[in-house]
């Protein structure tokens, strides 16, 4: 065909990426879904005819809008020069860089001193990395009031979006929408990632759901400020923008420098929800950086937190170690209250040397007798906190940020600043060279109020990053008021997270999923609390918290003497369980699905072997629950075993058939087309209860 258009192409094992390079200098889209053979496809400007009110020669989107060049749809920039005044890049120049696995967009505008970058990259087991890159190749300064990290066009099939909010011990609640008639936007600016979970969303196509159809998934890899908005054009699609808040004036470009906002992740799978998630988690494993560069068995540890608050001593806590040490912990975490000055949360943050009240030889003994238990030594710290009532604040009043009001009875230190950061990393680094610890437990338990704009972010990424080059052997855990900086971009500085400090069980068992959606479960952290729980009130047995615990990086938020001897027989128990299965439910596939009346499961595993987790969380109406169809086991067969059941024995539970009874360590064999269709018979499940399964193909 003469005229066919000029394509350039990007493709992964279940996606298209196609762009055209017009004759006008524009690279307009094409294609962004499902993979597909474009072939010889006709240019648009022989396929759009003239509309009413339509501009002459209306331009196909393209690849980098710019308002004002008659796209009416988002602009990915807004820009001023030095006076104030904005500016309408015009661009005169645009070039394709395309190879088989990188795509990149690259527009000038010379006389404005403009250059606009777009790259696509295959990224992890077939995600695909998104980078803008904005530079300033004129004469003059530029300020940036707005750059997107990617704006891209949704499938025209695209029908729901599906989002997450939260609060403190209420996070990564899930929330469907029906995609808007005119638009729709998710914003955070608390000047951190925040408990609604990471910039991130899902969009289903079609009749798309967890195991089938055309299914979307982006998040952003940046942990402040950030806006996802989705916009209905009136061309037969919608726009998706993801990008990060800057504050007035805070990004100036000098000439030859170069501003890149924040990665997009994006994933696109025609296996629905789980296949979008499988490649969010492979994406997010390519930015893990493990000591020694692979992730080891990741140890079974307990935090002393809910054990005793700030009611530390040294015997007390050798005790609590003891404990820890006798149920199967592999790893001792001193949570706060043991630096100077802190006997509560009103006073000591910044002042990052040990109590000599509560430890007058220093931590050093107490972690070399945590070594001698065979545990590894963590500690609590809050770096980039300060309370009034610290020895820090009184000598650097203006380290704060701002003029912020009190929170938790501190105020956030200014990380914008290089003298802040140079004093922290002087005290982590005394800490970590004068006492043997092998892990961090990260906090930040406050937002920003006001916000440091993406330069704070910055600078707490400085912070992470000088630490862990100083540090390499020393694995950290994001955490911020639980779960308040979950995301991709402080993913790359740290090896866990706290998913919540609400570690009830059923609250957890929704989280969980939550946090599943785009990261993996070896750094989800997961605990099993006391019961009552601290957060809710609510009682759940042991081993219903504990089955929920062993789905991620499975720790301890007890003392384990206060238990009576038979939970504290099934702590130790549950414990050795989940070392046993840990390299199976860590590293590899999660499938996730819902069944009638509430019932929930999960599956992790290899894809030769899983662990299987039925959960009824509520009573259901039947007497029996249905066989539970199992779409990932299809085209195999499969020996399947009743490894656990998790729950409260009582007087009107149901029995269970013999093959899960006197019979269940004998495995029963399913054809993949029977688990996939028919279902897999279930034994009776009460409320709150957790069946776990083992699945081995054959």
């Amino acid at each position: 065909m003469s005229d066919a258009a000029k394509l350039h192409a990007l493709h992964g094992e279940e996606w298209s990426l196609v762009l055209e390079e017009q004759g006008n200098g524009q690279i307009a889209w094409r294609h962004l879904g499902a993979r597909l053979a474009p072939g010889a496809l006709p240019p648009l400007t022989r396929l759009r005819g003239q509309t009413t009110f339509s501009l002459e020669g209306e331009p196909a989107m393209p690849v980098l809008p710019i308002a004002g060049a008659g796209w009416f749809g988002p602009s990915v920039l807004s820009v001023r020069d030095a006076a104030g005044n904005g500016i309408a890049p015009c661009f005169d120049s645009s070039r394709v860089f395309s190879s088989s696995d990188d795509l990149t967009i690259r527009l000038e505008d010379r006389e404005k001193g403009i250059c606009l970058t777009v790259d696509f990259q295959p990224f992890g087991a077939d995600g695909l990395l998104v980078q803008t890159h904005l530079g300033n190749i004129g004469s003059a300064p530029l300020a940036i009031d707005r750059l997107v990290s990617a704006q891209l066009p949704l499938p025209p099939s695209a029908r729901e979006i599906i989002s997450r909010r939260g609060r403190h011990a209420g996070e990564l609640s899930e929330h469907r929408e029906a995609m808007p008639a005119h638009g729709w936007e998710r914003t955070t600016r608390q000047g951190l990632t925040g408990h609604g979970g990471p910039p991130a969303l899902e969009i289903l196509c079609g009749n798309a759901d967890r195991h089938s159809g055309l299914a979307l998934s982006a998040q952003m890899a940046w942990s402040g400020d950030s806006r996802l908005a989705i916009e209905q054009t009136d061309e037969g699609f919608a726009v998706f923008s993801a990008e990060a808040l800057l504050a007035a004036g805070e990004k100036r470009l000098e000439p030859g420098e170069t501003y890149s906002p924040p990665r997009v992740y994006l994933a696109i799978s025609s296996s629905g929800r789980n296949g979008v998630m499988a490649r969010q988690h492979s994406m997010v494993r390519e930015v893990l950086k493990w000591p020694d560069g692979t992730m080891k068995p990741r140890p079974a540890h307990l935090n002393s937190w809910e054990a005793l608050y700030f009611g530390h001593d040294e015997t007390r806590i050798a005790q609590l170690a003891k404990a820890a040490a006798s149920v199967g912990a592999e790893r001792f975490v001193l949570d706060d209250g043991w630096f100077k000055g802190r006997g509560n949360d009103r006073a000591g943050l910044g002042d990052w040397t040990p109590d000599p009240r509560k430890y007058p030889q220093g931590l050093a003994p107490l972690a070399n007798s945590i070594r001698e238990l065979g545990m590894q030594f963590g500690l609590w710290v809050e770096p980039e906190m300060v309370n009034p009532d610290s020895d820090l604040y009184r000598d650097h009043p203006d380290w704060v940020l701002g003029s912020s009001p009190l929170s938790r009875n501190q105020l956030v230190l200014d990380m914008r600043r290089e003298e802040v950061r140079d004093y922290l990393v002087g005290c982590l680094d005394t800490l970590l060279r004068e006492v043997p610890i092998d892990y961090l437990k990260w906090d930040h338990n406050r937002a920003h109020a006001p916000s440091g704009g993406a330069a704070q972010i910055e600078g707490s990424y400085a912070l992470f990053a000088r630490v862990r080059e100083a540090h390499p052997d020393v694995e950290i855990e994001a955490c911020a008021a639980g779960g308040g900086r979950i995301d991709a971009g402080i993913a790359r500085y740290t090896h866990r997270f706290w998913t919540s400090d609400n570690i009830d069980a059923l609250s957890r068992n929704e989280m969980q999923r939550g946090f599943l959606a785009f990261m993996p479960p070896e750094v989800m952290g997961a605990h099993v609390g006391a019961s009552p729980s601290h957060a809710t009130g609510r009682s759940q047995s042991l081993a219903f918290r504990a089955a929920i615990a062993c789905q991620g990086h499975f720790g301890i938020e007890l003392d384990p003497d206060a238990l009576d001897g038979r939970d504290r027989q099934r702590l130790v128990h549950w414990t050795a369980f989940y070392k046993q299965w840990r390299e199976l439910i860590h590293g590899g596939r999660v499938h996730l699905g819902e069944a009638p009346h509430g019932l929930g499961w999960q599956a992790q595993g290899d894809g030769d072997t899983y662990l299987l987790w039925v959960i009824r969380a509520h009573p259901t109406p039947d007497q029996r629950d249905g066989p539970l169809a199992l779409p990932f086991a299809d085209g195999r067969d499969w020996n399947v075993r009743l490894l656990q059941k998790a729950g409260h024995p009582h007087v009107l539970a149901a029995q269970d058939g013999l093959v899960y009874g006197p019979d269940r360590d004998n495995p029963v064999r399913y054809t993949g087309s029977w688990l996939a269709s028919a279902g897999l018979p279930l034994p009776a499940l009460a409320a709150e209860t957790a069946a776990i399964f083992h699945l081995e193909a054959l």
